[in-house]
């Protein structure tokens, strides 16, 4: 049987040397064999600094390695399903970041694909497995506020710097690049969250507007939302506002008591109920991919189940792109 399961890299960016690339290097069973990236030189140097044997500048050469059981595709969105495909045509198990892709229709050729090639391809929702939210989870499910009444998400910044140099945008705002801008960026994490705790949502609709003129996509979205259960939600989404106004939470409303938590920031959970205001700080590992890297490590070897897969991750698109109205 398998003991290791070694990975090649499509993109060694800043993903991969923050949150996910150290962690593929420390997990028990898994180590980076080889990294692909279209500038030669700056990969050959990443390859240097961490240590890995082989680097490509030609993806396919890269998935073809034999010495690859499974490839991490850390490339801006635009690029995940060809290069996903190209993986599982070739019958090697994918880890792709988030958003699986940058179209509904390209997150259902995918599914196609892997089922047609018998190989599992998942999707880096690594805050599923966070410590921090599964205990978010576990309140709700222990009933601490009673029936879940409302769901609702409030996020607001302020435009970064680079978000005024016009002549030069991130990728994050280039929408061949990403599909969108900052909301398809980072309401796929808040999405697929609030779906791994109240089940699917069957029901979305939404209004996106330009207010700032920083871009030309879309920098407000208001939505609604509806699980299967009938459980309501709403959104709402600022990436122009006032300092003052800035804001990262989703409020979980329930018949006995409320929850709030946050996304990104990992502020303290605050709980309000019968027995009073409580607040509960969770830690995460300093690399947050890791629990997530390490289930599917184990479910290629055979020790563990992953659902963060494909499918799953294609729900989080479709509601993605009914509210800005490309479905």
């Amino acid at each position: 049987m398998q003991s290791k399961i070694r990975w090649g890299f499509i993109g060694c960016g800043e993903a991969t040397e923050k949150k996910s690339g150290p962690a593929f290097q420390m997990i028990e069973g898994s180590e980076v064999v080889a990294v692909m990236r279209r500038n030669a030189q700056k990969c050959e140097d990443y390859a240097h600094r961490h240590h890995i044997s082989r680097w490509y500048s030609d993806a396919q050469q890269l998935i073809n390695d034999p010495e690859v059981d499974a490839v991490y595709i850390a490339t801006p969105p635009s690029a995940h399903a060809i290069y996903t495909l190209m993986a599982l045509k070739a019958h090697k198990p994918v880890y792709v970041e988030k958003p699986l892709a940058t179209h509904y229709e390209d997150c259902c050729r995918i599914n196609r694909a892997a089922q047609d090639a018998g190989v599992p391809c998942f999707v880096a929702y690594y805050r599923r497995e966070l410590p921090y939210f599964k205990r978010v989870k576990r309140l709700i499910d222990e009933g601490t506020i009673g029936k879940v009444q409302s769901v609702q998400v409030h996020f607001a910044v302020p435009p970064r710097e680079l978000d005024y140099n016009t002549g030069d945008l991130p990728w994050r705002l280039q929408p061949d690049i990403a599909g969108g801008g900052y909301f398809y960026d980072l309401a796929p994490h808040q999405i697929d969250l609030l779906q791994m705790m109240f089940g699917p949502i069957l029901q979305a609709e939404g209004i996106s507007a330009n207010r700032g003129g920083l871009y030309a996509t879309e920098d407000t979205v208001s939505a609604c939302f509806r699980f299967a259960s009938g459980l309501p939600g709403s959104g709402s989404w600022c990436f122009v506002a006032d300092e003052s106004a800035r804001d990262d939470r989703i409020f979980v409303i329930g018949n006995k008591g409320a929850l709030t938590f946050s996304v990104f920031t990992y502020a303290p959970i605050m709980l309000h109920n019968a027995t009073g205001d409580h607040e509960i700080a969770v830690s995460n590992p300093p690399y947050v991919q890791q629990p997530l890297i390490q289930l599917v490590v184990d479910h290629l070897l055979g020790r563990a189940t992953c659902t963060c897969d494909s499918v799953s991750a294609t729900s989080v698109n479709w509601v993605i792109d009914r509210i800005l109205g490309k479905l």
